[in-house]
């Protein structure tokens, strides 16, 4: 599918209100089986900012679309230079009670698997095994010409050898590893090419207006289809690549369940959806459980 810049949604009015009470999601979650599907909520309690919460990045920030990016050498300079400062910040986030919850739970046989629509790296830091990275990693990076992949920290000490002394101060973070920078910020960055073969090189992100790989839905659609249940975890659901999955589960019956504090586009087809800060919820439910989040035998 093909990604669109759905930038803004305004909830209804008849959509059901949330909840505070996290029974459900026990329960759902003691029954084994269960696919988490997590957004940019996940990891706001990491340092990195959502897109459409309280104070969301796109109030201020459109994201990069692949057809600038592609289109646009200057475009590309804007981007590595906002990326290449905001990767400072964003490479050296931590997992939060969120991420390490949702890999004990894992840990304790309870998930079906962990699909992300972040591309932070943080349920894997955080110790999860099964994870699908829907919308790609921002720590890989990929030729457009010869289609290598290599690894973001060494494109980093590239960029920084070829922009000694690069050490603007950005106005803010935004959820896909860009710095808010201004044009006389970004100035003469220069952008290096592919060490291979001399090519364009591009963040291994589904950007908007760019298609998610065929192979990456239908393996997330097989998850689906064996999964007891679908958990969303601190997403809005307003881009379609999220929301398809809860429309899937909802067709086929498969209860679906979410946690994010403000109203999203599959509350309709939710069985639940708790209006709780995810760290404290998901740690509430390892406790209920007795699932600890570090690895040890909870008391």
């Amino acid at each position: 599918m093909r990604m669109r810049p759905t930038l803004h949604w305004t909830p209804p009015e008849d959509l059901p209100p949330g909840t505070t009470d996290l029974g459900p999601v026990a329960d759902a979650l003691s029954g084994g089986g269960v696919l988490v599907l997590s957004g940019a909520g996940i990891s706001t309690e990491s340092g990195i900012p959502d897109y459409r919460g309280d104070g969301g990045s796109l109030s201020r920030h459109t994201p990069m679309t692949y057809q600038d990016f592609t289109g646009s050498p200057q475009a590309r300079r804007r981007y590595w230079a906002r990326s290449h400062l905001g990767w400072r910040t964003f490479g050296g986030a931590r997992p939060n009670a969120g991420h390490r919850a949702v890999a004990a739970f894992e840990r304790h046989g309870l998930l079906a698997g962990v699909i992300t629509q972040n591309v932070d790296g943080l349920h894997q830091a955080a110790g999860s095994a099964e994870v699908v990275e829907l919308h790609g990693s921002l720590g890989r990076v990929v030729c457009l010409s010869c289609g290598v992949f290599s690894a973001r920290r060494e494109l980093a000490r590239r960029l920084e050898e070829a922009n000694p002394g690069f050490r603007p101060v950005a106005a803010a973070l935004n959820p896909d590893g860009d710095a808010d920078l201004t044009d006389e910020q970004v100035g003469d960055f220069r952008v290096v090419p592919c060490s291979v073969c001399g090519g364009v090189l591009k963040p291994d992100v589904v950007f908007f207006g760019e298609a998610v790989p065929p192979r990456r839905v239908e393996r997330c659609r097989a998850l689906l289809d064996g999964a007891a249940s679908l958990l969303v975890l601190g997403s809005s659901l307003t881009v379609m690549s999220g929301l398809r999955f809860v429309r899937q589960a909802a067709q086929a019956g498969t209860p679906v369940l979410i946690v994010n504090r403000d109203p999203t586009r599959g509350d309709r087809h939710a069985l639940t959806r708790v209006a709780l800060p995810l760290g404290a919820a998901l740690t509430a439910v390892a406790d209920r459980l007795g699932v600890s989040l570090d690895g040890s035998p909870a008391t």
